[in-house]
């Protein structure tokens, strides 16, 4: 004899609220991961948070953050207590007339990004350069962070 485990796939609520916790099928079947979801712009790099790349050296820290459409301008950075702030706005609109109509359009994007700096780190000595839509920054490190080279010993 073996068990066969009921499946009542008429279920209230979608099955959230009578949904048995070892169903594997169910679980990795459900909408939650199959359907759209608010969190389907973060899985899929829809993020209105730009890409981050952050590479460390032995002497310093190099970020790059992608932020295609921007111009120098609309960027503010800002160091506050250890926290390095990016934050960049642009609005742009255009207007047409003419006898029988107006057309205006306009857009407006903006986003902001904070991240909190190693102990390690010259905040005086930060230093940021943004060309091809890449924001691109250098951030030192203090002289007793620098990694030392490893001192072969020689075996008496």
């Amino acid at each position: 004899m073996s068990l066969v485990k009921f499946r009542n796939r008429i279920r209230p609520f979608g099955g959230l609220a009578t949904r048995d916790f070892f169903d594997t099928d169910d679980f990795f079947g459900n909408r939650l991961w199959n359907g759209p979801s608010i969190l389907d712009d973060f899985w899929n790099g829809n993020s209105s948070e730009p890409a981050l790349n952050i590479k460390e050296e032995d002497d310093k820290f190099e970020i790059e953050l992608a932020a295609p459409g921007f111009s120098k301008k609309d960027f503010e950075v800002t160091i506050d207590n250890g926290c390095l702030n990016i934050s960049a706005e642009k609005s742009d609109s255009k207007e047409e007339k003419d006898d029988n109509y107006t057309r205006q359009e306009f857009s407006y994007n903006s986003f902001s990004r904070s991240l909190q700096l190693p102990e390690t780190v010259k905040e005086e000595d930060v230093k940021a350069r943004y060309h091809d839509g890449i924001l691109s920054f250098d951030l030192k490190k203090k002289a007793e962070a620098k990694k030392l080279k490893p001192k072969k010993i020689e075996i008496a």
